[in-house]
């Protein structure tokens, strides 16, 4: 598989601290990649310098052969690099239907004024943001809940809306933030499953997670940073294999990262 994202030699200061030093690594097109690491290991930062909300003090981001960093996050949105949130774009008094229609803005041909009119191009947009955002609750499996105000969700269907908000902007690489926090058990593994769905469905997934079998179990490889620097990189049974990384998670229980 060819490289779609090519990091090298990131690098991030914030006065006098190195939040990220000479990070290096690609991802394959087609891959579920994890950034994985204790707390403050700088993954947050990496994942704002990749969709370039933040601008590196060295180093550059590619995406498909071309330099992303420095642009703006809407354009390298529109490109086809997209960041989830966790709960923050939501709208909680929409419907879930409506926060996914309103997510594929990139996407319109219409003006602002064009909409405030009703043009037809704003027409057209609106029936087809509508076809599309039906089709991606279907995808996901969540149909059902598609008329319920996004404020009544339970946490796993609002993490499961931020994925399908994620999509309404037809992401080549769609970037995860902690897509498990908070879930039981049950509700971890059918998230996971719907990643897998997306990853079948032609998008490259980067994620940053603290769900260490979720992790395990859903990477193609893994890279793993530690005081900002990475120490690792490789399969599932590579990273639990690897010395550098079990001394980095020193004090936390053997299970915590898959072992």
């Amino acid at each position: 598989m060819d490289d779609i994202l090519q990091i090298s030699g990131l690098t991030k200061k914030f006065g006098g601290l190195t939040a990220v030093n000479n990070v290096s690594f690609s991802v394959a097109e087609g891959e579920v990649l994890s950034v994985i690491g204790p707390n403050g290991a700088g993954k947050s930062t990496l994942f704002k310098l990749v969709a370039s909300f933040l601008r590196p003090s060295a180093g550059e981001v590619r995406f498909q052969g071309k330099r992303i960093s420095g642009l703006a996050p809407h354009v390298v949105a529109r490109m086809g690099v997209v960041r989830t949130f966790q709960e923050t774009t939501i709208f909680k008094g929409m419907t879930v239907r409506e926060n996914v229609i309103i997510a594929h803005q990139l996407r319109a041909r219409a003006s602002l004024p064009g909409f405030y009119i009703g043009s037809p191009t704003a027409r057209k947009d609106e029936a087809e943001f509508g076809r599309s955002a039906d089709a991606i609750l279907e995808f996901l499996g969540l149909s059902h809940i598609r008329d319920e105000p996004a404020i009544a969700l339970p946490h796993g269907h609002l993490r499961a809306l931020g994925m399908a908000i994620g999509l309404a902007t037809d992401p080549k690489v769609l970037l995860l933030d902690e897509p498990f926090a908070g879930m039981n058990h049950d509700e971890t593994m059918r998230a996971v499953e719907m990643v897998k769905d997306v990853r079948e469905r032609g998008v490259t997934i980067l994620l940053v997670e603290h769900d260490m079998p979720a992790v395990m179990q859903i990477s193609h490889r893994i890279v793993v940073l530690n005081f900002g620097e990475k120490i690792a990189e490789g399969t599932p049974t590579e990273i639990q294999r690897n010395e550098r990384v079990i001394e980095a998670y020193l004090g936390i229980e053997d299970k915590t990262i898959g072992f």
